[in-house]
């Protein structure tokens, strides 16, 4: 916590809660209309209404959004009583959890039952208890900064954690033991790497210690919910803060043992680049280059490029260090781990063919390139193509200044020669001069294998050539047939 006597330019703590504090009533007035609203129909019911968690964290970082959490003494077939007449739209996924949703205006709403959670050794979903108090509520919530609340509508701040203290402090604690909280749900180690990169916060030492002690219960979560969380962190605004700790405390063996694995040991014979501290730059320049939003492709094709290395690291005569065919292993290697965190088939497909071309650029690097090679680049890349740019220029880490301007300038003129021949000969939609109609009408064939190797000879020549004029295309075909035939 900072020290007003050390730099009188930094503020007390007291000054930085009066600050969130400031910014807290602002926020709430804002939601305030549909908060003190719904809190009134809640009351005329006999029950109470509290913002809760992330809702009050955020208000009180000025960054509250139009997505409200609530909690309530009220069982979830009571809460749907209040809400149906109340919400433009009502949705009960989470009701087993004890969580109704709703939609009213433009504000997102879930309002749960004060509750408890808790895992047995072998369960990898949740046992939910139902609660009688707020105070009970909040202390089964994972951290502190997370335990506050704002009973409705008088608005009343509840924090018997401590975490309007913690938050001015930037540390994430949990209300009760580590040990507790984590074996109530082990999925909360996550969620504290999750935050300490959402929110550029610090983890306590205790609650790191417990992470690295048990880091082996996250086995017993669901990989959907590890998947779920693994991504919030990878899009967060300092995923090196999340992942390193994930990393440093053992979680990443069990969530994404390649990550670890790239801290490949160096001995003075031996010296190449870390790949670890390498990958995790990448990633970060892959982000400088994000124009609309962040990008789970992009991210995870930067934080996975590199996973082929370990396994074909070789010690070569001259004392260099090689990882042949590194991106055709890392490809495999991407599509299995992300299909084990049941990421989608199209999420793994995109990741693993970026992974996969990542090094094709590096043929360029002379820049003797035919158009021919420009062609198939682009047509390897597909829809891809925009995010390959982005993780070509994003693995460059030289600090050799010429090398990197080099491989800079490098690209530039691929760009703008794929520009060029794109303006030319949309390149985009690279197809053969003939389709199968025609391909059949010309050679007085049926459908069959044969006109899919017709296609492919004239998609061939046509990446290797460019566009041909019809009577040429005419003439390529029959010849080809005539080969055939022969």
């Amino acid at each position: 916590m900072p020290n007003a006597n050390n730099d009188s330019h930094t503020p007390s703590p007291v000054n930085e809660l009066s600050q969130a504090q400031r910014r807290a009533v602002s926020e709430l007035l804002r939601v305030s209309p549909v908060a003190d609203d719904l809190a009134r129909r809640f009351q005329e019911a006999g029950f109470t209404l509290a913002l809760v968690g992330g809702s009050v964290r955020d208000a009180l970082l000025g960054r509250l959004g139009n997505d409200l959490d609530f909690t309530t003494d009220a069982r979830p077939d009571d809460v749907l009583k209040i809400v149906r007449p109340w919400a433009d739209a009502v949705w009960e996924v989470g009701i087993a959890f004890g969580t109704v949703g709703c939609r009213k205006s433009d504000f997102d709403i879930e309002i749960t039952t004060y509750r408890s959670e808790a895992y047995d050794r072998t369960s990898r979903k949740p046992e939910v208890s139902y609660g009688d108090s707020i105070e009970e509520d909040l202390v089964r919530r994972d951290f502190t900064v997370n335990a506050m609340a704002v009973a409705l509508p008088e608005k009343e701040f509840i924090d018997p954690h401590n975490g309007l203290d913690d938050l001015a402090a930037r540390v994430l604690r949990t209300p009760g033991t580590p040990e507790d909280s984590f074996s109530d749900d082990p999925l909360r180690m996550m969620r504290a790497a999750r935050f300490a990169a959402q929110l550029d916060f610090d983890v306590a030492p205790e609650v790191v210690t417990a992470m690295t002690d048990m880091a082996a219960r996250l086995e017993i979560v669901s990989a959907e919910r590890v998947r779920d969380e693994l991504n919030k962190l990878i899009l967060s605004e300092h995923p090196r803060k999340g992942l390193k700790l994930l990393v440093d405390t053992g979680l990443a063996a069990h969530v994404l043992p390649e990550l670890p694995a790239l801290r490949l040991e160096r001995d003075e014979h031996h010296r190449h680049k870390d790949v670890y501290e390498h990958t995790l730059t990448v990633l970060e320049q892959a982000m400088d280059l994000e124009q609309e939003g962040p990008d789970l492709v992009l991210r995870l094709a930067a934080l996975l490029h590199d996973i082929g290395k370990p396994r074909t690291r070789r010690f070569e005569k001259d004392g260099r260090v090689s990882f042949h065919h590194h991106e055709v292993v890392g490809a495999k290697m991407t599509k299995a781990r992300l299909t084990k965190l049941k990421y989608s088939n199209d999420m793994v497909k995109d990741v693993s063919r970026l992974v996969e071309l990542h090094l094709r650029f590096h043929g360029y690097g002379t820049g003797e390139w035919t158009d021919s090679a420009v062609r198939r680049y682009v047509r390897d890349a597909g829809p891809l193509l925009e995010r390959l740019h982005k993780l070509t220029r994003s693995d460059c880490t030289t600090r050799n200044k010429r090398k990197a301007n080099a491989l800079s300038r490098a690209y530039d003129g691929l760009e703008e020669r794929i520009a060029r021949l794109q303006e030319q000969e949309e390149l985009d939609a690279i197809r053969p001069d003939l389709d199968g109609n025609e391909i059949m009408e010309i050679l007085g064939i049926r459908p069959g294998p044969e006109v899919g190797q017709a296609y492919r000879h004239m998609l061939e020549l046509r990446l290797e050539h460019g566009p041909m004029e019809p009577d040429a295309a005419v003439a390529a075909l029959k010849e080809w047939w005539a080969e055939q035939q022969g």
